[in-house]
């Protein structure tokens, strides 16, 4: 139910954002995480700061069972997380970071 409206609000209003990650965190609840990635790869590109889009993106890389593409996206997701001070999505991408 909440990826059908969220696929409807993405296709009135391709270009926007907020629509597409609420759309993206649909998909990962639902375990459709390529689908989910197309979302995070459009928020990625419109807001290049967008440390939440590239968590998600890492940790659906991971759930494909693709470490080594989740590695470099974690690492900048890290390093955003530094860079805006947030600690708790610091000490998580670090866990997931060690765990690869």
């Amino acid at each position: 139910m909440k990826i059908e409206r969220f696929q409807t609000l993405v296709s009135k209003n391709p270009d926007n954002e907020l629509f597409r990650f609420s759309l993206a965190q649909a998909l990962i609840d639902d375990e459709r995480h390529e689908e989910a990635i197309e979302q995070l790869d459009f928020c990625i590109n419109k807001k290049d700061d967008w440390m939440m889009a590239e968590i998600l993106k890492g940790k659906s890389l991971l759930a494909l069972s693709r470490p080594a593409d989740a590695k470099p996206v974690l690492e900048r997701a890290l390093h955003l997380a530094v860079d805006q001070h947030h600690e708790a999505p610091e000490a998580e991408v670090r866990k997931l970071l060690e765990s690869l």
